[in-house]
């Protein structure tokens, strides 16, 4: 899986798919979400950089799906429109 870099309003989100443990009964693979956010100094060295948990009520069925909701939720939250999460600070 590639890493994939995507800026936002000035900032820079790293989407972070992994497995979710366990497994399915039938073996079956599902994936959890989170997304770092950072900002670069104008220096290009990383200033401030926060994680935040992608919530959702079952595993990804696919990493694909599981990166488009870390960077969706991202956005959401430097937009401002996460109750309680915020990129103030950073």
């Amino acid at each position: 899986m590639n890493n994939t870099i995507r800026h936002y309003r000035g900032l820079e989100i790293y989407p972070l798919v992994y497995p979710h443990q366990p497994r399915d009964r039938d073996g079956a693979r599902h994936y959890d979400a989170a997304v770092r956010i950072c900002r670069r100094g104008s220096d290009h060295v990383v200033t401030g950089s926060r994680l935040f948990q992608v919530p959702s009520a079952s595993p990804f069925d696919a990493a694909g799906a599981a990166r488009i909701a870390s960077t969706s939720y991202a956005e959401r939250v430097i937009d401002g429109m996460i109750a309680d999460q915020s990129v103030a600070g950073l």
